[in-house]
Formats: C-alpha cells, sequence, structure tokens
C-alpha cells in the first residue's frame, strides 16, 4: 500500500530553505507552525533575508522555539532593531507542542526547520520537519539513489 502524501502548505513566497536536512535526516512528518517575529524581522524576512541552515527547534516549558536561525537586522532599521540570531517562538497548538514532544523524548528525534515562507495571507510560517538522523550508510545510499536517477533521466534523454 502507498504511503499518505503529505498536505503541501500554501507557500507563496519561500524566504530560505534547510537543503542539507533531507539529505542529514530521515523525515517523517511536516508541520507548519507560525512564528512570533518583531516588525524589523519580517521586513528584513520580506526581502529575502535570512537562513536557517544551522537552525534546530526544541521544546522548553510547553513551547516551541526556533533556536540558532539568523534574521539579518533590517538596514532601515533604528535603534529598535532586533537581535539576529536571537530564539523565536513557534506558534503550534498544544496537541502538537505534547505530540512532539513525546516523539523527540521517546523515540530521540530531531525537530528541524525545512523552510521559511510566507503564506497566502502574508503571514510568515516554518516549516517543520519531526526527523531521525542518518547513519553515514544512509547517506551514501542517498547518494548512490540520486546519481542513479540522475543517469536514468540522460539514459532516457538520449534514447528519445
Amino acid at each position: 500500500m502507498a504511503r499518505p502524501q503529505h498536505p503541501t502548505f500554501d507557500k507563496h513566497k519561500s524566504v530560505a530553505e534547510n537543503r542539507k536536512a533531507r539529505f542529514e535526516y530521515h523525515i517523517e512528518e511536516t508541520f507548519e507552525a507560525g512564528i512570533a517575529l518583531t516588525g524589523t524581522e519580517v521586513k528584513s524576512l520580506r526581502f529575502g533575508e535570512g537562513s536557517i541552515a544551522e537552525a534546530y527547534a526544541e521544546i522548553k516549558n510547553g513551547e516551541c522555539w526556533l533556536v540558532n536561525s539568523n534574521v539579518p537586522e533590517f538596514s532601515h532599521g533604528n535603534r529598535y532593531n532586533h537581535t539576529p540570531k536571537r530564539p523565536r517562538k513557534l506558534l503550534l497548538h498544544e496537541r502538537e507542542i505534547s505530540r512532539l514532544q513525546g516523539s523527540v523524548e521517546r523515540k530521540g528525534m530531531t525537530l528541524v526547520p525545512l523552510s521559511v515562507y510566507f503564506n497566502g495571507r502574508g503571514r510568515a510560517k516554518v516549516e517543520l520537519a519531526l526527523a531521525k538522523g542518518k547513519n553515514a550508510a544512509d547517506k551514501r545510499h542517498t547518494i548512490k539513489e540520486r546519481d542513479w536517477k540522475r543517469e536514468q533521466g540522460r539514459i532516457l534523454r538520449e534514447h528519445k
């Protein structure tokens, strides 16, 4: 039986993407979470600046936080500009947070942000994944699969 497809989120403008996450982790489940941002952070993200390459999410005191994400200071910001690498609160339902916390504690999984984007209503969102780390053999297998798919594409193009 085929695995059910996750619903895709309504991404209108992608700001940052964690491209290494799909190589480093087995993605089990994805969630859409809002981010609590200040005004200058939103403006900076709208200009397409920001990075989540080294970011991860953690749960503290029943709240979910995005740690180590970088949103550079807004160029036209004044003295009330934000701190670039501050932890940002993720907005999730209590039930989702408790489910994520259970998976992280019991199964040894990790919360990894896959992308930051603006949805159709103009709200900043994070695509958060519940993931399990790959070992070296899994990574080699992923590389072999990717190379084989690329080779298949070449063969099919030459054959036509």
